[in-house]
């Protein structure tokens, strides 16, 4: 279902908070201050959902009559969750559209979060009017990615977890903001994991463009230029506000 509202709400669900904001449709720009509350402990389902109303009480949208979108950080297939990154293993095959439409009494938008920051750049970022295959990765506590094809998206592709040749860990282990931050790595020193990471999609799948979003891309001048690739990467637009802008960008159809 699509629709013809000039604004949407986006709600962005991660491992430590939650995340919300009115949204302009037309300019993909937040029309009013971005809510965030802590994900609670443990994040099971119900307790999710009672900070994701907070959110919406606190926006003063908790009726159904603005659109709601909502990104999550898990594989989402027909409304189901099939992972769980950081929140309870009760998210893993559970019907969390059904769930979370029955909770707050409206209809919603539910998609991987990675994905919807995906949409934001691809209708008003970096992204926008790009021809052929973009990825999109989210460096961050891990690695998130969307693939978008002439700006139609390929949702759950999960590029972090491509294994690397001969080790154990895979790429998000080694190569993600918080790799950076845990073994204390300087700017050279991660960027030459990326450049191994960013090698190897460049491998696999030859885009076109790739497009560096989180919250470290506002460090972009620090690492891009150390990576030598053959395929055009800059940081997005977005960064962090990507996922409540994607989210409710969702309210309007698919990317595209």
């Amino acid at each position: 279902m699509t629709t013809k509202a000039t604004r949407a709400v986006g709600v962005d669900i991660g491992g430590t908070g939650i995340k919300g904001a009115l949204v302009d449709l037309a300019e993909g720009a937040l029309l009013s201050d971005r809510i965030k509350v802590a994900t609670p402990r443990g994040a099971e389902p119900d307790d999710v959902l009672a900070a994701v109303r907070q959110v919406l009480d606190t926006l003063g949208v908790a009726d159904a009559e603005v659109p709601l979108g909502v990104a999550f950080p898990a594989i989402v297939k027909h409304g189901k969750t099939l992972s769980a990154a950081n929140v309870s293993d009760a998210w893993i095959g559970f019907e969390a559209e059904a769930f979370f439409e029955k909770g707050l009494g409206r209809e919603i938008h539910f998609a991987n979060d990675a994905d919807v920051a995906g949409i934001a750049e691809v209708r008003y970022g970096a992204a926008r009017g790009a021809q052929g295959l973009t990825i999109l990765t989210t460096l961050g506590t891990g690695i998130g990615t969307a693939m978008l094809y002439d700006g139609v998206l390929i949702p759950n592709s999960e590029l972090g977890h491509l294994q690397r040749a001969g080790k154990r860990k895979d790429f998000e282990a080694v190569a993600a903001y918080s790799a950076m931050e845990r073994e204390s790595l300087d700017w050279a020193q991660w960027a030459a994991r990326l450049q191994d990471y960013y090698q190897h999609l460049q491998f696999l799948f030859s885009p076109d463009l790739f497009v560096v979003g989180g919250g470290v891309s506002k460090h972009a001048d620090q690492f891009l230029p150390l990576l030598q690739l053959d395929t055009p990467i800059i940081p997005a637009v977005h960064r962090n506000n990507a996922g409540i802008i994607g989210a409710a960008a969702l309210t309007v159809g698919d990317a595209g």
